[in-house]
């Protein structure tokens, strides 16, 4: 049985989005995560990212090593090579694109040979000096005649030169981000890809930087946190069957009447027993949890079988695994949270409040007849068995 294989990287892209949707961290949309004991770049996710640095008014990014150009709003690429004097054709040739092409606004293309330099100078690491600068601003200065008065020169900017990557047949922005610990978010914002984050064959991209804890990036990460929508909102519990409501003083209307009705609770079912989450499918555990091994229980059920909600909450996300796969994971209250793969046919979309078994998805027709089961508390894998009934 092929199941155990499949179901790694059914799991490796939802640990993130499960993680971070619990506590106070943010949702981090590149689903980085990896369970039990395998490498996670979770933390590395969560690390803010500096902003791009502005380019001058032609569009130039420079630094030592390289230099890139940002398109403006309508830019094709024969428009921007003519803003920034270099050849169209081998612009073009060199980002693997054509000279029509339209560019989107604030898409970053990569200069096969370097421009004029920016006011200033490339940017370059602080406390680094750009000599050829210095000295040219020095010549100028001692040329001036002593009783001319003479404005200061924008200063040079300083910063990390990023990374370089091009994009390979294959990869994806998810790839990419993940292979680079950064997340996919900013990823998309320093290279200004789509609402679709599709990349091509050949693209050079700029990988982000970690900001560092000074000035604006301060600033910037103090907006952040209190312009972060739900930030101090409780999440209601909602009713639960386990907890029976206050005890109340009250005053019989009447005087109790003896019935001979039957003792309906001694015949409840096992589910209504104080468990806390119901089934999804119902059928053999054909693997079972094993912390670090398998973080789920894997239940078999035939092609097509209703996969139900375990337990009320909130779909906090759907993704695909690198097969296309769906994956549902759903928010329920005290910081669990349910995590549904091999599935298909999703019936529900992010953010649907969902009611104990309700249906969420049916299991696939391809591939092993199984649906992966896992509970998460918080940042930790726990046993499903605890919590079914």
């Amino acid at each position: 049985m092929n199941f155990s294989r499949t179901s790694a990287p059914l799991l490796a892209g939802t640990a993130i989005l499960m993680l971070s949707a619990c506590g106070d961290r943010p949702l981090d949309f590149d689903l980085r995560g990896a369970f039990g004991n395998a490498p996670s770049t979770a933390e590395a996710a969560a690390n803010a990212t500096a902003k791009r640095p502005e380019p001058d008014s032609r569009g130039i990014i420079s630094y030592p090593g390289y230099q890139v150009a940002v398109a403006q709003r309508g830019d094709n690429v024969a428009d921007l090579a003519s803003r920034i004097g270099v050849d169209p054709g081998e612009l073009a040739r060199y980002n693997g694109i054509q000279t029509g092409d339209p560019l989107r606004e604030g898409e970053i293309v990569a200069l096969p040979g370097r421009v004029s330099e920016p006011s200033g100078g490339p940017i370059t690491p602080s406390g680094e000096v750009d000599i050829s600068t210095l000295a040219g601003d020095a010549i100028t200065n001692a040329q001036q005649p002593a009783s001319v008065q003479t404005s200061a020169l924008p200063a040079a900017q300083s910063g990390v030169e990023p990374m370089r990557h091009k994009v390979e047949r294959g990869e994806t922005a998810y790839t990419i981000a993940r292979l680079y610990d950064v997340t996919v978010r900013s990823l998309a914002e320093w290279n200004g890809l789509g609402s679709d984050l599709s990349v091509r064959e050949g693209q050079y991209l700029l990988i982000p930087v970690a900001r560092t804890e000074s000035g604006d990036d301060r600033q910037a990460s103090d907006d952040e946190e209190t312009t972060r929508p739900g930030t101090g909102s409780p999440t209601p519990e909602p009713p639960s069957s386990s907890r029976p409501l206050p005890e109340e003083d009250t005053v019989p209307a009447a005087e109790p009447v003896e019935s001979s009705a039957p003792d309906l609770g001694a015949t409840q079912s096992a589910q209504s027993d104080g468990a806390a989450m119901a089934f999804p499918v119902r059928g053999d555990i054909i693997r079972d949890y094993a912390k670090g091994e398998n973080d789920g229980i894997d239940i078999a059920a035939s092609p097509g079988t209703a996969v139900k909600a375990a337990a009320d909450g909130v779909v906090a996300a759907i993704t695909n695994d690198t097969n296309g796969v769906p994956i549902i994971v759903i928010k329920h209250p005290d910081n669990l949270l349910t995590v549904y793969s091999n599935i298909d046919n999703v019936t529900v979309t992010k953010g649907d409040n969902v009611s104990r078994g309700q249906k969420l998805a049916e299991i696939r027709r391809e591939g092993t007849a199984a649906l992966h089961f896992e509970v998460r508390d918080g940042f930790d894998s726990v046993d499903p068995n605890d919590y079914l009934g």
